[in-house]
């Protein structure tokens, strides 16, 4: 048996390959499929199933695809309602693949839905844990996601209720030395207090992890819906379109419309500028939202830009521009792309500098925006006074900004700043807006270790 899990940094998202015999199980596969035909050519074997824990919120699967390509038996809960060919994957329900065997376990809490699926070796013994987003390590999966999304929608105090369960009676009674492999890292919006690590054990989970503490249920409630992230535009659609089932990956990516290099884009149109700060600051289309191509690009891309809207993707060369358009594939966003597009015509807005100077001489003089969530403002703040309204609600917000002086906007370290001094000088035609940028490093207090 060998279990290889695949990361992918932007998402935060982790999935599996376990391979016994020339045969391959999925679990909870990303967008892309070719690493994991990659992995079973290598190993010269054949994948046969894909195991999706629950609908997922924060990303797009590709089981479908493994399902009509290869022929792969796509296991899921009954309860997800699923649209696509699947076999129902709930509570006692087992199969055996090579020498190994999945079993399934309802741990219902991040979702109504949510299975973990319990591998056991060749000989019977409980070997490890495909978690999904019910137990992460260091903590367990959000349980306010699914109150409109989905087959089974549930109020989050509802799940919270259910994941104390969860925990006490599914989890606890699981052998120490069961390996962990839940579906997110740090970084993710699936939950709060993410570790760094890849994997764990139940024992040292049991020893570490907030939940496995002795505590009652209302107590355990409180801690777990207390202080989660916000929840992103793009989370119902993918839960919707993960239910159905995804277009598959490269058909849906040739079919983006690539407009030709220094077109001119509709007026009025929705355009997401990925290019470096640098040059949108030269020269960007009026209006423009500046997303720049970073680590966290389709989050940021799926909490700024509804599900519902189209849009045009700038970009300052093909190659990044192709990355692009896979970075939004991952979130079932290139299906919003009206039009992608290198150094379109019309990019006659300059960006303003920003003099730190004037700005420490006399910080009356402007009207402070920090746009970090409301933790981070709350817990870290940076400027007296100054008003909160996080970046995946500027769009939204921006009118409640005071014009009378100048509108400064600040982040943690510059990257959504950008993004929102974008869409403040967009929503804020007389307004002078500027960005604080990289310059905030130097106001906040270091935080002590």
């Amino acid at each position: 048996m060998n279990i290889k899990q695949f990361y992918d940094e932007g998402l935060a998202h982790a999935s599996y390959a376990i391979l016994s015999e020339g045969k391959v199980a999925l679990v909870d596969p990303g967008r892309n499929p070719q690493q994991y035909y990659d992995f079973a050519e290598e190993s010269d074997a054949q994948i046969v199933a894909v195991i999706e824990t629950h609908p997922h919120a924060d990303f797009v699967s590709s089981h479908l695809e493994f399902h009509k390509n290869e022929g792969a038996t796509i296991y899921v809960s009954k309860m997800v309602g699923a649209e696509y060919p699947h076999t129902g994957f709930d509570e006692g329900d087992s199969f055996q693949m090579g020498k190994v065997t999945f079993h399934a376990l309802h741990t219902p809490g991040h979702s109504p839905d949510s299975i973990s699926i319990l591998l056991k070796d060749e000989i019977g013994k409980d070997h490890a844990l495909f978690s999904g987003d019910t137990l992460f390590i260091g903590d367990v999966g959000r349980p306010d996601l699914r109150e409109k999304a989905g087959n089974m929608t549930a109020q989050r105090e509802e799940l919270a209720r259910m994941m104390y369960h969860t925990v006490q009676n599914k989890l606890k009674p699981l052998a120490d030395d069961i390996l962990v492999f839940p579906a997110h890292g740090a970084g993710s919006l699936c939950g709060k207090n993410l570790s760094d690590a890849r994997q764990s054990t139940i024992g040292e989970q049991r020893a570490t992890n907030w939940a496995f503490s002795d505590l009652d249920e209302k107590t355990f409630m409180d801690s777990l819906l207390q202080g989660q992230p916000y929840i992103p535009k793009y989370f119902g659609y993918d839960v919707d379109m993960n239910k159905k089932g995804a277009p598959a990956y490269q058909r849906s990516l040739s079919q983006v419309s690539i407009w030709p290099e220094g077109s001119t884009l509709p007026e009025g149109a929705l355009v997401i500028d990925a290019r470096k700060n640098e040059q949108f600051v030269k020269g960007h289309i009026p209006g423009a939202i500046h997303i720049m191509n970073g680590g966290k690009f389709e989050t940021w891309l799926g909490s700024i830009v509804g599900p519902e809207e189209k849009f045009f993707l700038v970009a300052d060369s093909a190659a990044e521009l192709e990355i692009l358009i896979t970075k939004s594939a991952k979130i079932g966003y290139e299906q919003l792309i009206k039009g992608a597009v290198v150094n379109p015509d019309g990019m006659t807005e300059k960006g303003t500098s920003f003099d730190v100077e004037a700005f420490k001489a006399n910080p009356e003089a402007y009207t402070v925006v920090d746009i970090r969530s409301r933790d981070e403002h709350a817990n870290s703040p940076i400027f007296e006074g100054s008003l909160n309204i996080p970046l995946q609600e500027l769009r939204e917000r921006a009118k409640e900004i005071p014009t009378q002086k100048p509108v400064l906007i600040h982040c943690a370290g510059g990257y959504r700043s950008a993004a929102g001094s974008s869409i403040v000088a967009g929503a804020l035609d007389s307004a002078e807006v500027l960005d604080f940028s990289e310059a905030i490093k130097d106001f906040q207090v270091p935080v002590a270790h």
